[in-house]
């Protein structure tokens, strides 16, 4: 394969199109959308205060140092946006039906990330607690289950790993 072609596929998945203030109004306004750059995690909570909710749930997710028995030093994260952008605005739906949630909003981040950095976030409000901690992990786990969302792990003493989002 043309290693250039190769490498413009690669960048294409590792950056989003639209600006950043696009992503989030996105985010805020549909429930999902991919970032390639920090997550600004005030800002999406600011999306989920409602007078109608009496809990607020968020859970982040951050690149660790370690996967298994592996030590990463870090990964890189590749996205399909327009299908994650559709697959993402569904997830939101279907667990503000299933779960009677008041909102949510979810950002996954794409591109090359460090430990420690965010590489996911996830809110939820609602009118009670039990709901919202419901629909925050089925959220969670939807997304990384469903958005075409792959991730390249490095390792100081193994080759490099291609996981699903799962992985």
């Amino acid at each position: 394969m043309d290693n250039h072609f190769e490498k413009s596929v690669h960048q294409g998945a590792m950056q989003i199109k639209r600006s950043v203030d696009d992503a989030y109004h996105l985010a805020i306004q549909d429930g999902f959308a991919l970032l390639d750059v920090a997550i600004d995690e005030p800002r999406l909570r600011k999306a989920l205060i409602d007078d109608r909710s009496g809990a607020v749930v968020s859970f982040d997710g951050r690149v660790r140092n370690h996967n298994n028995d592996s030590q990463v030093q870090r990964l890189t994260y590749y996205g399909y946006e327009a299908l994650a952008i559709n697959q993402g605005r569904l997830i939101i739906d279907k667990a503000k039906a299933q779960f009677g949630i008041v909102n949510a909003v979810a950002m996954h981040r794409i591109g090359a990330l460090e430990i420690g950095d965010m590489a996911i976030w996830v809110g939820v409000s609602a009118a009670h607690r039990d709901a919202a901690f419901d629909a925050c992990r089925w959220i969670l786990d939807t997304i990384k289950a469903d958005i075409p969302i792959w991730k390249q792990e490095y390792y100081p003493d193994e080759p490099s790993k291609w996981l699903s989002n799962n992985g």
